[in-house]
């Protein structure tokens, strides 16, 4: 097997092994804590099946409540349990934990919601995996938390990723691919910061499907490239970013409803949650423009290959996301 053959192999068992049929779908698990009355609280645990957290990890019960029987429900993402808490005393200073969490390559997500007081927000790791609870949120804690959530929907969140790496692979030259994603942050900012406000909004499912499809878009424009011909993309590529950026800050503002806001705290959240995405998109176009660099200058006959399978691949991958949220 020839040594572009085998990179071929290498794009496309990347691109297929990691790319989920949700695209969308938060890697985290999801732990709430939320009160219900003076002595009641309600506790769920969302473990998804693709990290093993659904049948390794389970919330321990904080000091001084007792749980009534789980209710599970299940679906081929994830399982879902709720239980209720009878609870002795107030919480703060009490540690809840995910147990099973060291065993686990995944982390969690944990959000503390007290009645009448600002919810707070933690990240469980194989290496902390308790959380105490605050007689108060603390700020920092809740900038820290969004903005790593923020990260890792651009570098999880594959049809994010996908369309960012498409621009970097259709223009191709730095200025351009600039003005290209700052139209691109522009525009899912907008749409981001409006939805998650209550001022904008578009039903979930077909902005998924619109999703898929500019990378679809993309990956059919890269892959008619010819050379001294400019195609529609490349002659205007911060309209097209930002008409797309449009549909995936929907996207972002989707994912984030899913996970919430804490109450007092929300422009924090929502400021460090886009800045998150920012970093990890400019993470994306920086790793990807250097690839390209690298195979320029030491194996420049390699470049269109390279390119058009990782186009390929992507934009199998995006087909198949387009078909699925639009059909079944």
């Amino acid at each position: 097997m020839t040594p572009i053959l085998k990179l071929f192999l290498a794009i496309f068992l990347v691109f297929g092994g990691l790319a989920p049929a949700h695209a969308d779908e938060l890697r985290p698990g999801y732990l709430d804590l939320t009160q219900l009355s003076a002595s009641q609280w309600r506790m769920t645990f969302k473990g998804p099946f693709r990290t093993g957290l659904a049948n390794r990890a389970m919330p321990s019960v904080p000091a001084g409540c007792t749980a009534g029987p789980p209710e599970r429900v299940a679906d081929d993402l994830a399982v879902k349990s709720t239980w209720t808490l009878t609870c002795k005393e107030p919480l703060a200073g009490k540690d809840i934990r995910l147990i099973g969490l060291d065993r686990s390559l995944a982390d969690a997500l944990v959000r503390v919601a007290p009645l009448g007081e600002a919810v707070q927000t933690a990240r469980l790791t194989p290496d902390q995996d308790s959380f105490t609870i605050a007689s108060r949120a603390n700020r920092w804690d809740v900038a820290k938390t969004y903005f790593v959530i923020g990260v890792e929907h651009i570098v999880f969140g594959f049809d994010h990723l996908f369309f960012v790496i498409a621009l970097v692979l259709l223009l191709g030259q730095g200025m351009v691919i600039l003005k290209a994603v700052t139209a691109f942050t522009v525009a899912h900012s907008i749409t981001l910061i409006g939805t998650t406000l209550g001022f904008l909004g578009l039903p979930q499912r077909p902005v998924e499907s619109v999703i898929a499809l500019s990378i679809v878009f993309l990956a059919v424009e890269i892959a008619k490239v010819q050379p001294g011909q400019l195609r529609l993309s490349q002659r205007i590529p911060w309209i097209v970013a930002f008409l797309f950026g449009l549909l995936h800050g929907f996207g972002f503002a989707g994912a984030l409803k899913e996970i919430g806001l804490p109450e007092g705290e929300v422009p924090m959240a929502l400021l460090t949650f886009n800045l998150g995405v920012e970093a990890g998109q400019v993470a994306v176009v920086l790793a990807s423009m250097a690839i390209l660099a690298l195979i320029s200058r030491f194996a420049l006959p390699a470049r269109r290959p390279v390119v058009l399978a990782t186009t390929y691949a992507m934009g199998t991958i995006a087909s198949f996301w387009f078909i699925e949220r639009t059909f079944v």
